[in-house]
């Protein structure tokens, strides 16, 4: 049988194999799920599929001489919510801590330990509903986990710039810890001067704590850089919104004004 592959998914097989169309022996009995995970393609990376034009499952069975099409998954991605929520929650691998701190910096709830083995990190995501980011493929495999997606390249920029497109979340700046990921609550600066050094107790007057370690915030020097990650997050994900919204309101998806 063949499968076709989505271009966004070639990054995913091996370099000698990086071809859109596939060609894997069928011996009636695999899933198309486990045909696809076998070219190297881990399941949550996978969007919606079809076998002979059809929409298929992954469950789906294909037979000799079947035609199979892969999507990516379609961007943003919806994440199931808890009621009352309006943003997903993240947990974070070992190798992305930078990240971590730069999703916390956005009012992201975002888990991160640079101790915790896969099996560990499956067992927390699945029990406080987060979606678990990695560039571990094999973690992404692992059918005992709820929700998992691969983050893309190298540099923490792109990495950020991915997570924002596949999710759009709803972002809240200054609002958790970059440490350790606890709500930021405004401070009087006689409530912590005790614990600044001189030259900031005369440079600033705006301070807050978090409520879960103590660390105490300031905009001091790196206050610039960091302004910019939050401006940049922020057009981002209004303007994946506002195109979102108007893809939405265009009948059949036609063009707009016919």
């Amino acid at each position: 049988m063949s499968i076709r592959i989505a271009d966004e998914l070639l990054i995913f097989l091996p370099a000698s194999r990086r071809a859109l169309e596939q060609r894997v022996a069928c011996d009636g009995t695999s899933t198309l799920g486990h045909l696809v995970e076998a070219l190297g393609v881990p399941l949550p990376e996978a969007g919606p599929m079809t076998l002979g034009g059809a929409p298929a499952e992954p469950s789906a069975r294909p037979v000799a001489g079947d035609e199979a099409r892969v999507a990516a998954v379609p961007r943003p991605q919806p994440v199931p919510l808890e009621p009352g929520e309006d943003a997903p929650a993240f947990l974070l691998d070992v190798h992305l801590g930078t990240l971590a701190r730069r999703m916390r910096l956005l009012g992201l709830d975002t888990a991160y330990h640079n101790d915790m083995d896969d099996p560990a990190l499956v067992v927390q995501a699945n029990a406080e509903r987060r979606v678990l980011l990695t560039q571990d493929r094999g973690l992404l495999r692992r059918r005992a986990l709820w929700f998992g997606a691969y983050v893309r390249g190298s540099r923490p920029d792109d990495q950020l710039a991915d997570l924002l497109g596949r999710f759009a979340p709803v972002l809240r700046p200054w609002t958790r810890c970059t440490a350790c990921n606890g709500r930021l609550v405004a401070v009087d600066k006689q409530e912590v001067e005790r614990e600044l050094r001189r030259g900031t107790r005369d440079s600033y007057d705006v301070y807050g704590r978090c409520e879960d370690c103590g660390q105490v915030y300031w905009r001091g020097a790196h206050g610039g850089h960091l302004e910019e990650i939050v401006e940049e997050a922020v057009r981002t994900v209004e303007g994946i919104r506002a195109a979102q919204g108007a893809a939405e309101a265009v009948p059949n998806g036609g063009p707009a004004g016919t």
